[in-house]
């Protein structure tokens, strides 16, 4: 077994603000911009908002004149508005996917999604705003297993996701698998919530430097990373989405321990 850690959600160059981690702990990782898009941010709802209100709360000179649009993907929360025929999925297409399909990923693999997240509160009109001095930080809100792979023209069926739209031969969509195969009765896809166990950023550190356990050591297959180990903390790669580890026992209840 394979786990990638995968980078989603708006960054500094796509979207230009954290994610929010709001006043329940929940995890909301706001869609990068796109234009090609069909889906807008006005159009996805979450606890009665839109994602452009939400946005436009926390950032209010975001540039809704340049993109309406978004990409959002993974696709994996049920608590906000979708097509009736809507099914989880996360797409992965050109050399994304053909370095996936090279570090060998495929069914029965994990992915771990993680992004850029601020903490927020509530003002004295009910508005969200991010609270004065939060930390930036790194921190893992879905997980997906690998229970198939679409693509080609089958694709197409999944016309509400944004990979929907390409017919190149590297596109593909992963689906979930129903349940867990390491932890029977837990679905094979879900959202987290803010706990510091789902923490990467080391504390005190900058949100890119993440205190890995000892598990994640030089003796374990890292690809897309290079020389991540420094002194103290992991460096996780400033480009690329995904970093891929072969999965040993510590790090199977590493992974247990935030999923589950």
């Amino acid at each position: 077994m394979k786990l990638i850690l995968s980078r989603k959600g708006m960054d500094s160059t796509a979207g230009g603000m954290a994610s929010p981690i709001l006043p329940d702990g929940t995890l909301l990782s706001l869609p990068i911009p796109d234009n090609d898009s069909r889906l807008k941010y006005s159009d996805t709802i979450y606890d009665g908002k839109s994602y452009a209100e939400i946005i436009q709360e926390l950032k209010p000179n975001f540039a809704f004149n340049e993109c309406n649009f978004c990409h959002l993907d993974p696709d994996i929360r049920e608590d906000i508005s979708h097509p009736k025929n809507w099914k989880p999925a996360f797409g992965q297409r050109s050399t994304s996917a053909i370095f996936l399909d090279n570090q060998g990923v495929g069914v029965g693999d994990v992915f771990l999604f993680y992004g850029w997240f601020r903490q927020t509160e509530y003002d004295s009109n009910g508005k969200l705003r991010y609270v004065r001095g939060a930390k930036d930080l790194h921190i893992i809100y879905g997980y997906m297993q690998v229970g198939s792979i679409v693509n080609g023209d089958d694709i197409k069926s999944y016309d509400w996701h944004p990979h929907s739209k390409w017919s190149d031969k590297t596109n593909r969509l992963y689906i979930p698998t129903n349940e867990l195969s390491f932890a029977n009765g837990t679905k094979g896809y879900g959202i987290l919530k803010y706990d510091k166990r789902n923490t990467l950023t080391k504390e005190g550190y900058s949100r890119s430097r993440w205190d890995m356990p000892e598990c994640f050591n030089s003796s374990v297959k890292i690809a897309g990373c290079g020389d991540c180990f420094k002194d103290g903390y992991f460096q996780s790669p400033s480009r690329g989405q995904e970093i891929v580890f072969d999965v040993n026992d510590s790090i199977m209840e590493w992974i247990k321990k935030i999923v589950l």
